[in-house]
């Protein structure tokens, strides 16, 4: 089913610029405007073909296991990568996966497929061209949001698998923005990084926005599912809980919880990190228990370098 793009809300949600106008700014061509973010997230590079037909079928829950298997068994690069997840300690299984089909069973369908989609993000953003992104320092802060978001998940009764997803995409939109528009995300750095205050904030006071709305606007593109864009675009303000009653809880509210938890561990050793306001709404509905945090935190920190040498990422000790 295809599902609609970006909207009119959309645009008005770039438009929105906190009110910092006793700053001295950059220049004005540091400021993105919702026509020119558009054209270039239309503009984004296909995935490669193999994989572009594994993703396809590891998200139609109406094609088997087999089915996705033999696909990904005909690319040798896409067989390496998924045995090799496999049989990493953060499995428990290390040495005993022979088969895709074996793998697929151990790594759940939606997490390998967006462990391959991060791998292949990885290799195509020129994210090089933004002097103050730190590369290795994503995908740390991303893997270890996404492991969190999964061990959160198992106490809520919500999807392991998407939340590991959306934990793992949450920040696609700062990739992006490292890409394409280099110069805008490095003068919202390095006035975050002056002034000693976020940086959402300066994103959205020099840019004119944030991360998470170009990330909504991705997801969107991409045809992720519509809870995965809602935790995307809103991962740094969770909806209010409807009036008069309590909610459970919400993708939304894992990944909020999730990014929180990733920045408090320090996972990429960054003095200058802080760990964003937490929702009490949020918090409140996820509502995990203690032995749940603990355990969830232990995981991440855990699983965060075994993952991301397993693909290859920036920051493990294979590179």
């Amino acid at each position: 089913m295809t599902r609609p793009g970006p909207t009119a809300d959309d645009d008005a949600r770039l438009m929105a610029v906190a009110p910092y106008r006793h700053l001295v700014l950059p220049p004005a061509s540091v400021r993105l405007d919702p026509a020119r973010v558009r054209a270039r997230i239309d503009a984004l590079p296909p995935l490669p073909k193999a994989l572009a037909q594994a993703l396809t079928m590891l998200h139609d829950d109406r094609t088997s296991t087999a089915a996705c298997a033999e696909t990904i068994a005909r690319d040798q690069a896409l067989t390496a990568r998924t045995l090799r997840l496999a049989n990493s300690a953060f499995y428990g299984v290390p040495g005993r996966v022979g088969t895709v089909r074996d793998a697929l069973h151990i790594l759940g369908r939606r997490a390998l497929g967006s462990l391959l989609t991060s791998s292949a993000l990885a290799a195509q953003l020129p994210v090089h061209r933004c002097a103050g992104f730190d590369f290795g320092a994503f995908w740390t802060h991303a893997l270890g949001s996404a492991i969190a978001a999964q061990s959160l998940a198992v106490g809520s009764g919500l999807d392991a698998d998407l939340a590991f997803t959306a934990g793992l995409l949450h920040d696609v939109g700062r990739l992006a923005m490292a890409a394409y528009f280099p110069e805008a995300l490095e003068a919202a750095l390095a006035q975050a990084r002056d002034r000693d205050c976020s940086d959402l904030e300066m994103e959205r006071t020099v840019v004119g926005i944030d991360h998470a709305q170009v990330g909504g606007l991705i997801a969107a593109r991409w045809h992720f599912p519509d809870d995965v864009v809602a935790a995307i675009r809103d991962h740094h303000a969770p909806p209010d809980p409807l009036a008069g009653g309590r909610r459970a809880p919400e993708l939304t509210d894992l990944v909020h919880l999730a990014n929180a938890i990733a920045h408090a561990l320090d996972l990429e050793g960054n003095a200058d990190d802080r760990v964003p306001p937490i929702a009490f709404d949020a918090w409140a509905r996820v509502c995990a228990a203690p032995d749940e945090l603990l355990h969830a935190f232990a995981r991440t920190e855990a699983g965060v370098a075994v993952l991301r040498d397993a693909l290859d990422l920036p920051g493990g000790s294979k590179r």
